[in-house]
């Protein structure tokens, strides 16, 4: 994994990749980026596929504003990954949001992630209507903590219309 908008990327570079992402339009892609910034400068002149899904990791409350930066795009499917989650995001907008994501640090030195934490998260998402996918618990042994929370897998995903199966 990569982050397309890091400021080593040519903006050729992310053109070349929209441009093989609109002719493969059987395929659904999923674009996350910690530079928002970026994203939004060249939001202008990317043509956004509708088979793009596009997302701005938030892991703690300091990065919250790139919900805004993400908001303000002309991106077809708009996503929140809060991962690794690290501290209580607080009350966040999610309006004009269409998917949310939430897990855990994981590997050595881990930091652990609160279950009011990802519910805090999981009420506002709920109180939209944004479907909520529960990624992972985190730690260094992510797989023994699983994926359950409140008792059942959370595996909501954002609807395409552009996807015929």
């Amino acid at each position: 994994m990569s982050d397309l908008f890091h400021e080593k990327v040519p903006d050729e570079f992310i053109d070349s990749v929209v441009s093989t992402m609109r002719k493969a339009d059987w395929h659904q892609y999923q674009i996350l980026t910690k530079r928002a910034e970026r994203l939004v400068a060249l939001d202008g002149v990317i043509d956004w596929p509708a088979n793009a899904i596009v997302g701005v990791t938030v892991e703690h409350r300091d990065t919250r504003e790139r919900i805004e930066a993400l908001r303000s795009t002309r991106a077809p499917c708009k996503f929140v990954s809060f991962e690794p989650l690290i501290e209580p995001v607080g009350d966040v907008d999610l309006r004009g949001i269409d998917w949310v994501i939430v897990g855990g640090e994981s590997g050595p030195g881990a930091r652990p992630m609160e279950e009011a934490w990802v519910l805090e998260i999981k009420r506002q998402s709920e109180a939209l209507g944004i479907p909520f996918f529960f990624k992972q618990w985190g730690g260094f042994f992510k797989k023994r903590r699983g994926r359950l929370l409140e008792g059942r897998e959370w595996n909501e995903r954002p609807r395409m219309d552009w996807l015929q199966l």
